[in-house]
């Protein structure tokens, strides 16, 4: 079975201008057993414990042992930026950090430095250094001791909580005076579909390592369960970037190649599509015990500005793409819905103009609002009914969604970029702030 054109992501925030927002990353070392873990949300059939993978191929088959995540390295004893530096420079000079690995840290920490102080909050210098020296410390254990993802990744919450580290790096990026939800019931729908074993298949652009976290933050406040639940469609250069994988590290991913990297080095091309298999079958039985919410990006990547214009869009879609994803929710067994999801957050960290063969790509980093919506579910059935030919109705059912997804991201852009606010709104897409 020949892998499908299936798409990438990134790893990823979301509340108001307020410190109490910005939860100290102490935090995350204790294990988290709150409200959000749902029982009666758990799949038909009682579904399968998270596994801790083997050191290997990026797209391990085998289980590997607890030490690999089971603490965190000693604790960073810094307090000013002078120290901070010295020290990751010491570590390159002791042989426990690649000079690359380092000098692309150093460009995102002043980067970083630079974006979060932006945002007005009085404790913001101290929120930064910490969220950066919690980073380092996940960069430095993963150098020592490297972390490979299975074909299903399930989110690390213990005993460092991944997830949290990930929303608490992102939060204080987002400006949520000037960010927006486009219909917020539609989630609750989603959240009704799920409770009754049905799975839920969010069709999306793709804009930002990010993303994840700017879904999840987005619906922290209003659904949490989906913020913490959703699996990501994972391309596999936010499973290897030393920057990115503790990041990916807290969210559930099917893990992929993609289609735009498989031909990158032809020696590994072989290799890709047989991983890419292992992870169509995870798929296919997450499918299978149902209510899964699972994201994918058919366009096969992120969006990029257009060259002329400078204007960013949604990347169009890959038809077979979004086929492949329809017949494998349709051939479950479970109840499968699939919704248009529109993004735009690329400010806050928009990918290399071209797209890159190597892994390290220097981040830009920036303080802005962003923005996601939702439209109601787009039934293949309903859109194709007028057409007899098979190639065709698969067109246009890709059609369908990524107007969707065009005419939701053109709604938030007046809303963000034009300071038009939620008087944007328009009688197919309400815009609301959930956090508030």
């Amino acid at each position: 079975m020949q892998a499908p054109p299936l798409a990438a992501l990134a790893g990823g925030a979301w509340a108001s201008h307020r410190p109490a927002i910005l939860a100290a990353p102490a935090s995350l070392r204790r294990p988290r057993r709150g409200a959000l873990r749902l029982p009666a949300w758990r799949p038909a059939g009682g579904g399968r414990a998270p596994r801790l993978p083997a050191k290997g191929a990026v797209l391990a088959s085998d289980t590997g042992a607890d030490e690999e995540v089971a603490g965190p390295s000693p604790l960073l004893d810094v307090r000013s930026e002078q120290e901070f530096v010295l020290r990751v420079r010491k570590e390159v000079e002791r042989g426990k950090l690649r000079p690359d690995v380092a000098d692309n840290f150093e460009n995102l920490y002043y980067n970083y430095k630079n974006a979060v102080l932006q945002n007005g909050d009085p404790n913001a210098y101290q929120i930064m250094l910490s969220n950066m020296m919690d980073l380092f410390d996940r960069v430095l254990l993963d150098e020592e001791n490297p972390f490979t993802f299975q074909p299903y990744h399930k989110a690390i919450r213990e005993p460092f909580d991944y997830y949290t580290f990930g929303q608490n790096y992102i939060r204080p990026l987002v400006d949520f005076r000037n960010s927006y939800v486009g219909n917020i019931s539609v989630f609750s729908d989603m959240e009704n579909q799920l409770r009754q074993g049905h799975n839920v298949v969010l069709m999306s652009n793709h804009q930002t390592e990010a993303d994840p976290a700017v879904i999840a933050l987005s619906l922290e406040r209003s659904n949490p369960w989906i913020s913490e639940n959703i699996v990501y469609v994972a391309g596999d250069r936010v499973l290897t970037d030393p920057l990115c994988k503790p990041f990916s590290m807290g969210r559930n991913l099917l893990c992929v190649y993609s289609k735009k990297h498989m031909n990158d080095f032809p020696e590994l091309i072989e290799m890709k599509r047989r991983a890419n298999t292992r992870s169509l079958k995870e798929m296919a039985l997450l499918l299978r015990g149902g209510s899964h919410i699972i994201w994918i990006a058919p366009s096969g990547g992120r969006d990029r500005p257009d060259p002329l214009t400078g204007e960013w869009h949604p990347a169009p879609f890959d038809a077979s793409a979004v086929d492949n994803m329809r017949r494998l929710l349709e051939h479950s067994g479970v109840p499968g819905h699939i919704y248009p999801l529109s993004l735009l957050c690329y400010e806050i960290m928009p990918p290399p103009q071209q797209i890159e063969k190597e892994i390290g790509e220097q981040r830009v980093i920036s303080f802005h609002g962003v923005g996601l919506s939702v439209a109601e579910e787009i039934k293949y059935g309903d859109v194709t009914a007028q057409s007899r030919n098979a190639d065709v109705a698969r067109g246009i059912f890709s059609e369908a969604l990524y107007n969707s997804v065009v005419d939701q991201y053109n709604v938030l852009k007046s809303a963000i970029f034009r300071d038009r606010g939620a008087v944007s709104s328009n009688p197919a897409i309400s815009l609301s702030q959930p956090w508030r």
